[in-house]
């Protein structure tokens, strides 16, 4: 069966842009080495644009943002939910309750270990933070229980959650319920 001519037309202006924008995307990539005789010093520490007092108070910042976000999450699709019974067996929506579940319970893992990290940039939170290190890691594997409906799990993040914002709150940096976006629950 022949094939129209217009298809073979169609199909070779195709494959040649396409060769032609990978080959000059690979040419453009490629540099040419020039020995110009100079020989590069060591570049010595640049100095850091902010101080240790600053360092601090972003790391208060950054850890009240994400500890905020991992709380919010929590509360909006974790342990409304559960307080509503809707991870029980035969209720309404329960499955869509449970995959939204689950992913707000990775993102909120997620979230409190950037807030572990952050927390580390400043002494006092660090040391409220310390003993909650093994609940958060503990988080881990939660989503998936929460996938299959298990609601131990949901009263397990919202413990581990509230024992979080009483060590901010204790350090200085009380934590807040911040409700995250459908987008920024779907990139974690």
């Amino acid at each position: 069966m022949p094939v129209p001519i217009r298809r073979l037309v169609v199909a070779l202006t195709v494959c040649c842009a396409l060769v032609a924008g990978v080959t000059a995307c690979a040419g453009s990539t490629r540099s040419k080495a020039v020995d110009t005789g100079v020989v590069a010093a060591p570049v010595a520490d640049t100095p850091s644009p902010s101080t240790s007092a600053e360092k601090q108070k972003f790391a208060k910042a950054r850890f009240v943002a994400n500890a905020g976000l991992a709380a919010g999450a929590t509360y909006q699709w974790i342990v409304k939910p559960w307080k509503a019974g809707k991870f029980k067996k035969g209720a309404h929506g329960r499955t869509f309750t449970l995959v939204k579940a689950a992913a707000a319970g990775g993102f909120a893992y997620n979230r409190l270990k950037a807030a572990k990290r952050n927390a580390q940039g400043d002494p006092l939170l660090s040391k409220a933070l310390a003993p909650l290190s093994a609940a958060i890691d503990g988080l881990k594997g939660l989503p998936g229980k929460l996938r299959k409906g298990d609601g131990n799990a949901a009263g397990a993040f919202d413990d581990v959650i509230n024992k979080v914002k009483e060590a901010g709150q204790s350090a200085g940096a009380p934590v807040h319920n911040q409700v995250p976006t459908a987008g920024q629950l779907a990139g974690h």
